[in-house]
């Protein structure tokens, strides 16, 4: 198995894990809990998050495209890793003081002053996560390994320690002590790769990456999460359930494309440096088949199925989320696409300012649509809002990239993809009609849908499958 695949096989896991252990629980819990709790839940840890969001900024990209860079040079390594950690360790020390200035004197704070106190451990460990560190260095089993151990004593602790409503507060600190956990063990594995030292480090040289880097993820932040923050503000806890139900679904089929495209960012940035143009535009086009030939029919299955999706997930009273997870499953196809065009090509190719301006595009226009949209239309807007925002985002980059690439849009791929698929749609709906229980329903729609496109990729010699099906093959012959 080549590199990548291993990779991205590792990625995978570890990417749909952030999703899938806590889907494992989360029909527990929203039923325990109820969708106000679970609301009021998700409204502080997205108030959490855009705190760990400011004390990261840019540490994410930069720390995976610069370890990369250096993975080799044992000198290099140690002194790149401890010039990004100790700027890290400032911003996150900063944030730590302005979220409990926040809590004590804001009144909306101060209402949630036990969960967000609960809230400073997850942004105090955070940026001992140090995962850039590993996905910088490719070192994807071990994160995975790691993760995966965490994540099944996280849902052990779910189903011994969460039994009535009353006890979201656990259920909120045993989400944090994850986090804590994870940053403890990578600390402790670290060692074995870097050593820390405040001596010969050059954090000047990191400076300017990290902010413009930062200001990326913060703008595009305004017009992806922030919708939680705000629906939150000016509506209710129901209304934020809803709408974080209703994107659950959604989170966990991206992961995995993303976990492909965080793999490839390290060897996308080592084929730029070494002028290897061909073999760059040749992973592009991989990743763009990948896309197309996941992304349809599963938004198609999905969008079908939300009635029986939201009852499996959720079971009753969560009715409210069912609208907005259809509005917001195209988002697969579009937001995919856009981590093609942006973190693996304008990122390898260091055009930090034009994915700054592509994500301000998108920060501008999504504001102005949760103010318009979600005060009238609450968990509905915020769908909305946050798919014109996407569209937008989408529009701007593929510009971009046609710009210093040539590579345009895949039109063809992509109505090619949507007429193959045509047929799945009233296969679907056939299905749905059925008057039978709705887990079996969503077992008989999954395994058809996985059926149907197997064929026809196969049939229209789809290199992908091809390539799988010949490696299947290869196995069993042995």
């Amino acid at each position: 198995m080549s590199e990548i695949k291993k990779n991205f096989f590792y990625s995978s896991i570890l990417t749909a894990s952030n999703y899938i252990f806590p889907l494992l629980t989360y029909p527990y819990v929203s039923r325990v809990l109820g969708v106000e709790k679970i609301g009021m839940c998700n409204f502080i840890d997205g108030i959490i998050n855009y705190f760990i969001l400011f004390s990261m900024l840019g540490i994410n990209i930069l720390g995976i495209r610069e370890i990369a860079r250096v993975k080799t040079n044992k000198l290099e390594l140690n002194k790149t890793f401890n010039s990004l950690i100790i700027i890290n360790s400032i911003t996150t020390l900063i944030m730590i003081i302005i979220l409990i200035c926040c809590i004590e004197f804001i009144p909306k704070f101060y209402e949630y002053k036990k969960l967000l106190y609960i809230g400073v451990l997850k942004l105090t460990f955070n940026f001992l996560l140090i995962e850039w560190l590993y996905k910088g260095l490719e070192r994807f089993k071990y994160v995975t390994t790691r993760t995966i151990i965490v994540k099944t004593l996280y849902v052990i602790a779910i189903f011994i320690f969460i039994k009535e409503e009353t006890d979201y507060k656990i259920y909120y600190l045993i989400t944090c002590m994850m986090i804590a956990l994870n940053a403890i063990f990578n600390i402790s594995y670290s060692k074995k790769f870097i050593t820390f030292s405040f001596s010969n480090i050059h954090i000047k040289l990191f400076i300017r990456s990290f902010i413009i880097l930062g200001i990326y993820s913060i703008l595009t932040a305004m017009y992806t999460s922030f919708n939680v923050v705000f629906l939150g503000f000016v509506s209710n806890d129901s209304e934020v359930g809803y709408y974080t139900t209703a994107t659950k679904l959604y989170s966990i089929l991206l992961a995995l494309f993303t976990a492909f495209t965080g793999v490839l960012l390290p060897r996308m940035s080592a084929l730029i440096s070494n002028n290897q143009t061909e073999e760059f535009n040749k992973l592009l086009n991989k990743s763009t088949n990948t896309l197309f030939t996941f992304a349809v029919p599963a938004i198609i299955v999905s969008t079908i199925m939300a009635n029986e999706i939201i009852l499996l997930i959720a079971g009753k009273g969560y009715e409210g989320a069912i609208l907005p997870m259809q509005i917001v499953m195209p988002l697969m196809l579009i937001i995919g696409y856009e981590q093609i065009l942006i973190i693996q090509t304008l990122m390898p190719l260091k055009k930090d300012k034009v994915i700054l301006y592509n994500s301000a595009i998108g920060a501008i226009t999504g504001i102005i649509a949760n103010i318009l949209l979600v005060p009238h239309f609450y968990s509905i807007g915020s769908s909305i809002s946050w798919i014109i925002s996407e569209i937008f985002v989408l529009i701007s980059a593929q510009y971009c990239v046609t710009l210093y690439t040539k590579i345009k849009f895949p039109l063809r791929i992509l109505i090619k993809n949507i007429v193959y698929n045509l047929p799945l749609i009233g296969i679907i709906l056939l299905i749905h009609s059925m008057k039978i229980n709705h887990i079996i329903t969503i077992i008989i729609a999954g395994v058809v849908a996985i059926i149907y496109c197997l064929i026809i990729q196969f049939y229209t010699r789809n290199e992908l499958i091809i390539n799988i099906y010949q490696t299947i093959k290869k196995k069993l012959s042995h």
